[in-house]
């Protein structure tokens, strides 16, 4: 399926993962420099990405990042809102920096601002979305990796992952594997063993549904530790209330009962003397 050696290939379960993520589903559009990239146009116009070219330039990219010494010398872009996530864990497992958002201009041109930057790689989400990284990349030479979909324009791009890089789903499942591929080249991972992140951290999360979560998590803990009060004062004994026995009172000893009505009669009658 793909021109790499047997030991970088993709496994069935790779593949299928690329299928779920809706990684080879395309746009609608193609541009001149994405038709290699392209396997069919489905009936509805929309164009579908070869996945084997895919897991060959993935594999391609993650060998030039594997070439870089120093890992923070590579710098992650998103503008993209649903690469943030994604961007930032891929930063993080490989040692690189990520910048998610707005892309401040002069990142890589002048030094005089205070987020100057000078990178050996860098790796973008959407040529269109991070043209000015690009841009900026291509004035200092710096080699550009980046996530093209079939409507992406590759000027000033070096190496171009064809992907649907419009998905969550699809952009966290790439940026996986290619950390995946990177700590396989770094000897970091072994090939047998699978990777124990999950995919699911890469994916992108809604704000809003984060929040309505945490909300349901604390109503349930403290719906939990309101039962545990409860409990807790019902089992709760006031200590020399009139009418309680002792846990530890000596059930042998014997009793008699008439002195103890007589010893409670007393004090009563003493009441009654003052009120009259």
């Amino acid at each position: 399926m793909s021109n790499v050696p047997a030991i970088l290939s993709p496994t069935e379960e790779d593949i299928q993962l690329l299928l779920s993520a809706q990684c080879h589903i395309g746009a609608k559009n193609v541009t001149t420099r994405m038709i290699p990239y392209v396997y069919k146009r489905r009936a509805d116009g929309v164009n579908l990405i070869n996945l084997g070219k895919t897991w060959e330039k993935l594999i391609f990219a993650a060998r030039v990042i594997a070439a870089i010494e120093n890992p923070q010398d590579i710098v992650v872009i998103s503008a993209r809102p649903y690469g943030h996530r994604a961007a930032l864990k891929f930063a993080k497992y490989i040692g690189a920096e990520a910048i998610v958002g707005r892309f401040t201009p002069g990142t890589f041109t002048n030094y005089i601002t205070r987020s100057f930057r000078e990178p050996r790689l860098v790796i973008t989400t959407d040529p269109r979305t991070d043209f000015q990284a690009i841009k900026e990349a291509s004035y200092v030479n710096i080699p550009v990796i980046s996530l093209a979909d079939t409507d992406s324009f590759l000027q000033y791009v070096d190496v171009a992952i064809p992907t649907n890089n419009k998905g969550k789903h699809a952009l966290g499942l790439i940026y996986w594997l290619l950390a995946r591929a990177v700590l396989r080249l770094r000897g970091t991972l072994d090939y047998a063993t699978p990777w124990e992140v999950m995919v699911d951290m890469f994916f992108y999360r809604d704000p809003e549904e984060a929040e309505k979560e945490q909300e349901a998590a604390a109503a349930a803990a403290a719906g939990l530790e309101g039962e545990e009060a409860l409990e807790a004062s019902a089992d709760w004994v006031v200590e020399g209330a009139e009418g309680v026995i002792p846990a530890n009172a000596d059930w042998s000893a014997p009793t008699d009962w008439a002195e103890d009505g007589a010893v409670s009669a007393a004090p009563a009658a003493a009441a009654s003397s003052w009120d009259a």
